[in-house]
């Protein structure tokens, strides 16, 4: 009998290429990417291709948001605001604010993707790898978000169609998702977090930041490589 079918949002970083091993277990994988104009999307889509590729994804949709980019507002997607390379309590990084690195309602539009995909594939789930506790601060990456977004699918959708969001790494620390991509076996060297190299990371930007320390913290050697 074959198993239902989970849209997995991968990105090509960690977080989501622990999420889609995770989904793997239990689900048939569709696998969604999405290019907004930011500054690695290139080796973002590599890394996007090479997980699919390791899990022998057949269902694979890659789609453009160039609106993201010409709207703006993000350090991701506009070269004139610096990325932002260490948090401080008094910076624009800081846990108690909104980081620069923030796509305006990025993950909105990166869900109605996939449940307009849903609807098409018969997908029963839509799997994406937030975390609210050790994250950057991103509204849209609270549990809240997504429990509110599961009842706009609700009403927004055939009465047929039965699909939710699942979030398995919302409360997780960047530690415990290493050690957890180790345990069920994720292929954390092929996945890719630097907000502003393609060939080796950074290392200084805040998302390399927090994938170090998280690697760290799990007592474990990051695979990819650094400048």
């Amino acid at each position: 009998m074959k198993r239902d079918i989970a849209i997995v949002l991968v990105s090509g970083g960690m977080d989501s290429c622990v999420c889609a091993a995770i989904a793997s277990r239990e689900y048939r994988l569709a696998f969604l990417h999405v290019n907004y104009g930011q500054r690695t999307e290139t080796r973002e889509l590599r890394a996007f291709n090479e997980i699919a590729d390791f899990y022998s994804v057949e269902k694979r949709l890659s789609v453009n948001l160039e609106h993201l980019k010409i709207i703006g507002g993000s350090a991701l997607t506009d070269t004139s605001i610096p990325i932002p390379e260490l948090r401080t309590p008094n910076s624009p990084t800081a846990a108690s604010s909104i980081p620069v690195t923030y796509v305006p309602f990025r993950n909105a539009h990166l869900l109605s993707i996939a449940t307009s995909w849903a609807e098409v594939i018969g997908a029963k789930r839509i799997f994406i790898g937030a975390v609210e506790e050790d994250s950057s601060g991103y509204p849209d990456c609270r549990e809240i978000f997504y429990q509110a977004f599961n009842k706009v699918i609700e009403m927004g959708t055939k009465p047929e169609t039965r699909v939710k969001i699942v979030t398995p790494l919302i409360h997780l620390k960047k530690s415990e998702i290493v050690k957890e991509g180790i345990r069920i076996g994720a292929p954390l060297n092929l996945t890719w977090s630097c907000y502003q190299d393609n060939d080796k990371a950074c290392g200084r930007c805040e998302s390399c930041n927090l994938r170090l320390k998280g690697f760290r913290e799990a007592g474990v050697q990051d695979p990819i490589p650094y400048q």
